[in-house]
Order: C-alpha cells, then structure tokens, then sequence
C-alpha cells in the first residue's frame, strides 16, 4: 500500500483527487490538510465521500507528511515550492497539482507568476507529469510537475504533429474553451452563475500562465523556440475543455490520420477517434481520458485538431493519479477505469 498524504484538500482539484484516491485499490490515505477546515470531517464537507474517507481535515504538519510515501499538492501556486525542500529531504515523493515546478526557467517563473522560485534546486530535476512524453523520467522521478488543464490538451493535440515535422512551427494557433471549475473553488465575481451563465468570453488574451508551459513543451518536441498564439475562453458549464488548433501544413500528402493513431496506438487514456468525428466534453466527463480528431479543411493547407478532456480529471487529479501509478510501478490505469457521464 502506498501511504498518501494530501496538502490542500477542499479546491475542486482537491476534492476530485480525493475521490478517485478513494476508489484506489493501493492507496492508504494517512493525512488530508487544510487551514481554514482544520478538524472538519472530509466527508461533513464533501458528503460524496460519506463511508469512504474517515479522516478529518488537519493543519499542515511535517511529521505526518514526512510519514507518507508520496504527498500531492493541490494548492494555490506558490505554496508547494516552500514545503517540497524538507520533504524531498526525508524521501517522500511528491506530485505537484499547481504550476511550481512546471516551468524550467526559473527566471520564467518569476515573470509570469511575481515571485522569485523558491527551490531552484529541485525545479532543475522535477520531471514534467504528461506520461505520454515523459513516462521514463515519471518512474524515477521524486518530484513532478503535474501538468496544466489546458496544456494537456493542447500538447496532447498538437505534438504528433511537431515530432513529425509535419507543420510550421511559427505559426500554431490553440483556441481552447474551459468550464467554470477551472477557475477553482474561490469566490469571484465572474464564476458566479448569473455571471458565467448563458456567457461566452475569451480572457487572458493579453497573456496567460499556461501560454509558457504550452510553448516549453512543443519547443521541446520541436527542438526550437515555436510561435503559439494561445487564446482561453470561458464557457457556461463546470467541467471539460475543447481545445481547437490549427497549423499550416508542410506536407499535405501524408496520411495524418493513420499518423495520429499510430502515435497513439499503445496510450491507454488518448483516444484518436475516427475520421470525420466531433469529440465532444461530455464523453470524457468524470474520466481520465483524451479524445482527439483531425481534420483537414477544404484548401487542404491547415489542419484542425480537436482535443476534449476533463479540466479536473486528465487535466488534473486523473493525471495525477496516472504518474503515482507509474512512479510506483503499478498498472498506469488502475483506479482510473471510469467511463465518461452522459448526459
């Protein structure tokens, strides 16, 4: 059994990483952390997990998490790289759900989140969590940089593509879509429902967080600096993403279809669907999977991929539970055999 603790268990990231943890056959929850619900009962806060999790919610102390053999950290950016030091220290493994240690240049990090990185160190040997990139590197790992929403299903869409060479790089475009839980479990104006309901809006259009990590992991498949023009919107429902990408082709002879499905052929979470085929949010509510499409416009110059997954499943606590598995040497699917909720 692996013995987990959690450090931020009441976001919607936590919660969701709550309830999967719980239906994992090689899963010992010891601690679940919270400041402001300290002696609350998981279950009193969260009556989904009524008869499944006992514990209560507790103040963040270092003797219990240094007693676990991984923590993950479902907790605002910023607060991960302060703790990971004397825990990485005494062994524990640690998967990071926010964006501490996701991006590799330190000075990077500082630009685009207003704070210098507090463990250089350990940023330099954090392996980034998209097992479909990374699955080596995942199991040795000690910690990892669980990937944003957005830029797996971005990556995921896109990649196939680079590592072929098959498109100009300088000129991809991701018009993604995201439910109101991405914006977490806060209270703001704008997640209201008679804000957020029957709206549609872009932000971020200036610059977002996630535009430097969608641009670090296709440079990298690339082997050059891409140019990524990266647009989120805001949609009326709770979960999912549709990310919509375009790129000028190369080669418009090469059977990307056949190409996308024999990149994907041996992933069990990514699901490149037939020819013609509109994925849709709702297939892959409440489950760890990815479901792509391609395809080609009539002037036969761009290709237009789909990507839908679950905001808080494969583009969080799924994913999470994923790279535990791998760093433990268990079956990559197990307890993340749900299908997805329709309707």
């Amino acid at each position: 059994m692996i013995n987990v603790g959690i450090v931020g268990g009441t976001g919607y990231t936590g919660v969701e990483l709550l309830r999967l943890l719980a239906g994992h056959p090689q899963v010992n929850l010891r601690v679940i952390t919270s400041r402001s619900e300290a002696g609350i009962k998981v279950a009193e806060l969260f009556p989904n997990l009524r008869g499944r999790i006992d514990l209560r919610f507790t103040e963040p102390s270092p003797e219990a998490l240094t007693a676990c053999d991984l923590v993950f950290f479902a907790t605002p950016n910023g607060t991960a790289m302060k703790m990971v030091p004397s825990l990485v220290s005494t062994g524990v493994k640690i998967i990071d759900l926010a964006a501490d240690f996701r991006l590799r240049d330190p000075e990077e990090w500082q630009q685009w989140y207003g704070e210098p990185h507090a463990c250089v160190d350990i940023l330099a040997k954090a392996v980034y969590g998209l097992p479909e990139v990374n699955r080596a590197a995942i199991q040795t790992a000690q910690v990892v940089a669980n990937p944003g929403c957005y830029p797996t299903a971005v990556l995921l869409g896109f990649l196939p593509l680079i590592a072929q060479g098959l498109v100009d790089n300088q000129h991809l475009i991701a018009d993604a879509k995201s439910g109101v839980s991405g914006a977490g479990r806060k209270v703001e104006l704008h997640t209201l429902l008679c804000e957020a309901s029957e709206n549609f809006k872009a932000y971020g259009v200036r610059g977002h967080r996630h535009w430097p990590e969608i641009r670090q992991g296709l440079s990298q498949a690339a082997g050059e600096t891409v140019g990524l023009t990266f647009i989120p919107h805001l949609v009326p429902m709770i979960r999912g993403i549709h990310a919509t990408l375009y790129a000028p082709l190369r080669d418009t002879q090469v059977d990307i279809q056949r190409m996308y499905e024999d990149h994907y052929r041996d992933e069990p979470f990514v699901d490149v669907m037939p020819p013609g085929s509109l994925p849709e949010t709702r297939s892959v509510r409440g489950a760890n999977q990815c479901r792509i499409a391609v395809h080609i416009p009539p002037t036969g110059k761009t290709v237009v991929v789909l990507s839908v997954i679950d905001n808080l499943v494969k583009g969080a606590a799924g994913q999470a539970l994923q790279n535990m598995n791998i760093m433990f040497g268990l079956q990559e699917s197990l307890g993340l055999e749900a299908i997805g909720m329709i309707p």
